[in-house]
């Protein structure tokens, strides 16, 4: 998922708004350190997606070649499933 700073930054604020309007956290620092850490994660999370993404592609691309081009493979289906196997193996969610 690619998001705009602005978008992080404002899906941050709604994440920490929630979290504060439901009685979930109590703020024991100031709202702007908390806000910065919630953004940092979600920015992490997207560049570690980024990079699950990535080198799903690159090993699609080897495999495929491996085959001799993979003709008549559906290279989405196999995308996918490399990417899951990437994310479960890096226990990340998708």
């Amino acid at each position: 998922m690619r998001l705009k700073e602005e978008q992080i930054v404002r899906l941050a604020e709604q994440v920490l708004t929630a979290l504060d309007h439901d009685g979930l956290i109590t703020l024991k620092t100031e709202r702007g350190k908390v806000l910065a850490a919630i953004k940092n994660a979600i920015a992490s999370d997207i560049r570690r997606e980024a990079d699950l993404e990535q080198d799903a592609e690159r090993l699609l691309e080897q495999t495929l070649r491996s085959m001799g081009g993979g003709a008549g493979i559906d290279r989405l289906k196999m995308l996918r499933m490399i990417k899951e196997k990437l994310a479960k193996e890096r226990k990340i969610i998708l």
